[in-house]
C-alpha cells in the first residue's frame, strides 16, 4: 500500500516538474495570479490575438443568416449596432483585466465569491469548450462534404492541430492570427467583390431576404450578433490582462468589435445578397468556402482547404484557450494540461456532429451569459472598484444573475421582437445594483 502511494506521489511530482519545465520554455500563462507588468505583451500582439478571433468563416456564415432572415439593409443595421454594443461591453470588461492583470476566473472570484466563481467560470469555460467542438465539427463537415473525405478523420486532424496551437499559449494565438487574418482579408474581399461584380450596390441593399421574405426581427438579429461572441467577450480578461496600457486594451478590443467581426459578417452578407440563392444554406455549400471551391480550380480549392483549417483553427484555439484557462483555475492545475484534456473531449464531441446545434447554442448563450458580464461591470465600476477576493459566496450576484436570465427567457418565449441578450444584461445589472445598495443600506442600519 505504501509503495503504491509512493509511486502515485512520485508520478504527480514528475508531472508537476514537467509542467514547470514546459512553462519555462513557452512562458507562464498565470492561471492563478495576475500577469506582472514585466510579462505583458506588446499592443500589436494583444491586438493580433483579438483580431484573429472573430475574423472567421463562421462570422461570414452568421452574416449570411442575418441577411437571409432580415434582408441586407436591416441586417447591416443589426451588425453595426450589435458590434458597437459588443465594443462597449467587451471593452469595459477588458479594461478590468488590464488594470488588475487578472484572468476572468480571478475577477469572477471577486464578484461571485471564492467558491461562487466556479459556477460563472465553469459555465463559460464549458460553453467555450462547446464552441471549440462546434467549430472543429464545422471544419470536418465542410472538408468532408466538399472533398469527399472521411468526416471523423478530418475532424480529429483538425482538433489535434488546434490543441497544438492552444498548447503554445497566448503566443500561439498571436502566431495563428498572424497567418489567419491576412488570408481572410484577401480571400474574403475577393469573394465579396467577385460575387457583387455583376450587381449594383442598390440591388444588394434592396435584397429583401430569403425568397423575398424577411422573417427575423431586429431584436433577434441583435441577439444573434451579440451572442456569437458573448461568451468569449465576457471572459475577455483572459486576453486583455496581457495588455500593458488601457489604450492598448481598447485598441485590441476595437480590432475585434466592431472591425474584424463586422468585416467577417459583411463578407457573408454581401455574397448572400448578391447571389440571391433561393433557400441558401450558409452551413452547407452557400458560404465563402463553397464559393471558392465552386470555381473548380485546383489551386483555388487547395488554397480553400488550407484556409479553412487555418481560419477555423484561429477561433478554435482561442475558445480552447479560454476554456482551459478557466478550468485550470477551478481545478488548480496548468492551462496546457487542461488544453490537452479538454481538447480531447472536444474532438470526441465534435465527431458526434454537435456543430449542427449552432443556433440553439446562440439562444442558450443569449439567456445565460450576458448577466454575468453585466453584474461584473456594475460591481467593478459602480459599486466596488478596488475590491479584492474576500467572501466565499456573494448571494446578491447570483440572485441578479437568476433574475436577468429569467427575464431573458420570457423575452425569448413571448417577446421575440426584443433582444434576448440585451434584455438579460440590462435587467441583471439593474437588479444587482438595487440588491447591492439595499444590502449595504440594511447593514449600515443594523450597525447604527
Amino acid at each position: 500500500m505504501d509503495s503504491s502511494v509512493t509511486k502515485v506521489a512520485s508520478a504527480a511530482e514528475g508531472l508537476h516538474i514537467a509542467e514547470d519545465q514546459v512553462d519555462h520554455l513557452l512562458g507562464s500563462e498565470y492561471e492563478h495570479e495576475p500577469v506582472p507588468m514585466s510579462a505583458r505583451r506588446s499592443a500589436f500582439s494583444v491586438t493580433l490575438v483579438w483580431l484573429g478571433f472573430p475574423m472567421i468563416i463562421t462570422g461570414a456564415m452568421t452574416g449570411s443568416l442575418l441577411v437571409l432572415g432580415m434582408g441586407f439593409s436591416r441586417a447591416l443595421a443589426a451588425m453595426i449596432i450589435g458590434n458597437l454594443i459588443m465594443f462597449a461591453y467587451v471593452g469595459l470588461l477588458g479594461l478590468i483585466g488590464t488594470k488588475r492583470g487578472m484572468n476572468f476566473a480571478l475577477i469572477a472570484s471577486i464578484v461571485f465569491g471564492k467558491k461562487g466563481y466556479v459556477f460563472a467560470s465553469g459555465l463559460l469555460s464549458t460553453l467555450l469548450l462547446g464552441w471549440y467542438a462546434v467549430q472543429t465539427g464545422i471544419t470536418g463537415a465542410l472538408v468532408s462534404s466538399t472533398y469527399g473525405l472521411n468526416y471523423v478523420a478530418m475532424t480529429v486532424i483538425a482538433g489535434l492541430l488546434y490543441i497544438g496551437i492552444t498548447f503554445v499559449g497566448v503566443r500561439g494565438l498571436h502566431y495563428i492570427g498572424l497567418v489567419s487574418v491576412p488570408l481572410f482579408v484577401i480571400l474574403g474581399l475577393a469573394v465579396a467583390i467577385d460575387a457583387a461584380a455583376t450587381h449594383s450596390a442598390s440591388t444588394i441593399f434592396s435584397y429583401a431576404g430569403n425568397n423575398g421574405v424577411a422573417t427575423m426581427s431586429m431584436g433577434v438579429g441583435l441577439t444573434v450578433v451579440i451572442a456569437l461572441f458573448i461568451d468569449a467577450g465576457t471572459v475577455t480578461a483572459d486576453f486583455n490582462r496581457w495588455a500593458k496600457t488601457p489604450t492598448a486594451s481598447l485598441v485590441a478590443t476595437f480590432s475585434a468589435f466592431p472591425f474584424a467581426n463586422l468585416v467577417a459578417m459583411l463578407v457573408g452578407g454581401v455574397m448572400t445578397a448578391a447571389l440571391a440563392v433561393p433557400n441558401a444554406n450558409p452551413f452547407g455549400a452557400d458560404n465563402m468556402f463553397g464559393y471558392l471551391n465552386g470555381k473548380q480550380m485546383a489551386w483555388l480549392s487547395a488554397l480553400a482547404f488550407l484556409f479553412l483549417y487555418i481560419n477555423l483553427g484561429s477561433v478554435c484555439s482561442h475558445c480552447l484557450y479560454n476554456a482551459a484557462t478557466g478550468w485550470s483555475r477551478i481545478l488548480g492545475t496548468h492551462m496546457r494540461v487542461m488544453a490537452v484534456i479538454l481538447g480531447a473531449i472536444g474532438i470526441v464531441v465534435a465527431a458526434g456532429n454537435v456543430w449542427a446545434f449552432f443556433i440553439q447554442w446562440l439562444s442558450l448563450l443569449g439567456i445565460l451569459v450576458p448577466p454575468i458580464g453585466a453584474i461584473i461591470l456594475v460591481d467593478q465600476y459602480l459599486l466596488r472598484p478596488n475590491s479584492q477576493i474576500e467572501s466565499d459566496w456573494r448571494p446578491g450576484a447570483f440572485v441578479a444573475w437568476g433574475i436577468g436570465s429569467a427575464c431573458a427567457f420570457v423575452v425569448e418565449e413571448w417577446l421575440p421582437y426584443l433582444s434576448t441578450a440585451i434584455s438579460a444584461a440590462v435587467v441583471a445589472s439593474v437588479a444587482y445594483y438595487v440588491i447591492a445598495r439595499s444590502t449595504s443600506t440594511s447593514v449600515a442600519l443594523a450597525k447604527s
